[in-house]
């Protein structure tokens, strides 16, 4: 197949052993949450789905992948996280959780925004070295262009709920999903303030990311000032933040707990999981036997599953407020001998 631009589009589809329900059953319908860590359903994926754009320095490259049965399926995007690897910051990255959502029946969609380092742009531009305003701008795109994005995936169309779309970042791509969800950023170029909060999303789900831009270390500061103008305080929409009790890195912050702001600082109403002895790649999130999470002694497939479980649970009680599977995973955390994390609200 090929995309408007004539480039290719591979198509992979496979079993590898990520359970759960069967793809468009609601959540509601299940007795309880999937006890496998492995994948049962098959899914598939099709990229790059290429487009030309008006907000970027190089065209727009995303992922689309989806369950091959099922009907009603919910729409996921993910925003990556910005970082040293080249491939996992990328739509190529965060595969545990896009095939977990897959083949529990969502449509999961994920931008490469311009900051991969895949892509080699300067860092020295208006926007540094995140890209942080085309990152909003890139998940802004793909719900314009939900059609195309379903389209490129054989025989998906007329099995999308495109009413329902969720947004999951992680690290970067968590402050990415903050400001859909209206977080404020300053513009430490021009000093203007940026509010781009999108309604079209109806459930938010943030993991490991930064914290407020008061006292960023030295390093943070000349390498992504951006972070300096992050303002919490106007991210008025619910959301579930996830956060590792051991993600902490003197070099954005001398703070242990500068990556809890974004509950702390926030308004109502919020969700904070927090993880029992987990660093910031939180399990593997990134990607399967990552460098990166073996280098930080951050690898746990127990974590890593809980994790999937438990943003699958939250997300679909978000979009159908009559599905309990957000209850059913509190009900489990809560007869948990040795719990994975804990969880704190504020309504």
């Amino acid at each position: 197949m090929k995309s408007a631009t004539g480039k290719i589009l591979v198509t992979i589809t496979f079993v590898a052993m990520v359970g759960g329900c069967i793809p468009g059953v609601m959540a509601s319908e299940k007795t309880s949450l999937p006890e496998s860590s492995g994948i049962q359903n098959q899914i598939t994926s099709v990229y790059p789905v290429t487009f030309k754009t008006a907000h970027r320095l190089v065209d727009l490259e995303v992922k689309v992948t989806a369950p091959v049965q099922g009907d009603n399926l919910p729409i996921i995007l993910i925003s990556h996280g910005h970082g040293a690897p080249w491939y996992l910051g990328s739509y190529r990255g965060m595969a545990p959780l896009t095939d977990y959502y897959a083949a529990n029946g969502f449509i999961v969609i994920q931008p490469t925004h311009q900051d991969s380092r895949i892509l080699g742009l300067d860092k020295k531009g208006p926007e540094g070295a995140l890209f942080w305003k085309s990152r909003i701008e890139d998940m802004a795109f793909c719900i314009d262009h939900l059609d195309e994005l379903i389209n490129s995936v054989p025989n998906l169309s007329t099995r999308a709920k495109k009413s329902d779309i969720a947004a999951v970042g992680f690290s970067m791509g968590g402050q990415t999903v903050s400001m859909l969800a209206g977080t404020t950023m300053r513009d430490p170029v021009s000093g203007k303030k940026m509010v781009k909060s999108d309604q079209r999303i109806k459930a938010f789900v943030t993991l490991g990311a930064p914290g407020n831009g008061n006292d960023v270390a030295e390093w943070a500061l000349k390498n992504y000032p951006a972070i300096t103008g992050v303002d919490y305080s106007t991210m008025t929409r619910d959301a579930l933040i996830i956060v590792g009790d051991r993600d902490k890195n003197p070099q954005f912050s001398t703070r242990d707990d500068w990556r809890f702001d974004i509950y702390k600082t926030s308004p109502a109403p919020k969700t904070l999981l927090t993880l029992v002895n987990t660093g910031h790649m939180l399990g593997g999130i990134m990607g399967y036997d990552a460098y990166e999470t073996s280098l930080t002694d951050d690898e746990n497939p127990e974590t890593l599953l809980f994790i999937q479980k438990m943003t699958t649970a939250y997300i679909r009680s978000k979009l159908n407020p009559t599905d309990n599977s957000w209850a059913l995973a509190m009900n489990e955390l809560n007869e948990m001998g040795m719990p994975k994390g804990k969880i704190e609200f504020k309504k």
